[in-house]
């Protein structure tokens, strides 16, 4: 993981913690969340002390501006979905004018749709990334228009300050790490685990997979016996694992990269003659609230959440960037585990989305 990841005292001095509906809210004393009784806030854990700095600060203000978000799947996923409205609802709440695309997982159409925004005239841009590269002609044009980017959620190829201002999102690596660990814990240190991975060529999917086999290996009684793509999709990952469970009867658990596929999951374990949770014990990453509905019933053991409200916080950092001040060349949002003792909790409060 990268060292640069520490929270630094200029970072909590600007209340670098946001909550869905906008508004910003500062730490307390103790570095502690406060709470607004809303249970979506998006609180970073750490930024780096790399930072970066526009060169032309700009007299316009934030409300008189256009700003283009590019999604890189299909809202069908609550994670988009979610996402997706943060970034309007912040960026309209700002007063500013909101320019929005969707790629649909294909990276050609997000090179297009960028390249759109920007003959639109955008004033900044909101980057969610289909892959780790592969959008450098796209930060090129940008540049070439003083356009500022801002990537989350995915992180690709590029030049801090160059290609882009910053990048938010969640360590992925991290995630992967916790979802061992809380593997450890439903198996009790022992038995055969089938990972269902995200997209290949996916930093997110990469890490996560890291992540884990890190967290695994340590325990030294759970052993890996089949890692598979399920690219992201329910019915992927329901196909997937039917066939695992079909040639290897004996697996005790599956870890799945996201919440979509542990739904599939889940399927394939029950129309295998098989119980959730209990002849199959399941680990997953993400929170939405279909999934999180199942931990609280016992179906999943644990899932680690990435909280996709990104909205409050883009748009903070674009206000910053505009009036000239330091900007993070990196945010690492706070992620929760969500377990049987807390997922109704995540249910009733909102943040489960």
């Amino acid at each position: 993981m990268k060292s640069n990841r520490i929270i630094t005292a200029a970072a909590v001095a600007a209340g670098l913690l946001f909550a869905a509906t906008g508004c910003a809210k500062p730490l307390d004393d103790q570095g502690a969340a406060t709470a607004n009784g809303e249970g979506t806030e998006q609180v970073v854990e750490s930024a780096s002390e790399a930072t970066c700095t526009n060169p032309a600060p700009s007299d316009k203000e934030l409300g008189d501006m256009k700003i283009g978000f590019s999604q890189s799947e299909n809202e069908q996923n609550p994670f988009r979905a979610t996402e997706t409205a943060s970034v309007r609802q912040s960026v309209e709440e700002a007063g500013a004018e909101f320019v929005y695309t969707n790629a649909n997982s294909d990276q050609a159409k997000q090179l297009s749709d960028i390249q759109s925004m920007i003959n639109q005239g955008v004033d900044a841009l909101i980057v969610a990334p289909i892959s780790a590269t592969g959008l450098q002609s796209a930060f090129e044009a940008a540049k070439s228009k003083g356009i500022p980017v801002i990537t989350i959620d995915r992180e690709t190829a590029g030049e801090p300050c160059t290609d882009f201002i910053s990048f938010m999102g969640s360590d992925f690596e991290r995630q992967g790490e916790r979802a061992g660990e809380a593997m450890i814990e439903a198996l009790g240190g022992e038995g055969s685990v089938a990972e269902l991975q995200g997209a290949p060529g996916s930093d997110v999917a990469t890490l996560r997979t890291t992540g884990f086999d890190v967290a695994v290996k340590d325990a030294g009684g759970i052993e890996i016996v089949a890692q598979q793509t399920g690219n992201w999709a329910t019915s992927e990952a329901q196909e997937v694992l039917a066939q695992l469970l079909s040639s290897n009867p004996d697996i005790d658990a599956v870890y799945t990269h996201s919440d979509t596929m542990a739904l599939g999951a889940l399927t394939a374990i029950s129309q295998a003659g098989l119980t959730p949770g209990k002849d199959v014990k399941v680990v997953s990453i993400d929170g939405t609230r279909e999934a999180v509905g199942h931990v609280a019933s016992g179906d999943i053991a644990a899932i680690v959440e990435t909280n996709p409200r990104f909205g409050p916080a883009a748009v903070d950092l674009l206000a910053k960037w505009f009036a000239g001040d330091e900007v993070a060349q990196e945010i690492i949002m706070k992620d929760e585990l969500y377990t049987e003792k807390n997922a109704q909790d995540a249910l009733d409060s909102g943040r489960a989305y």
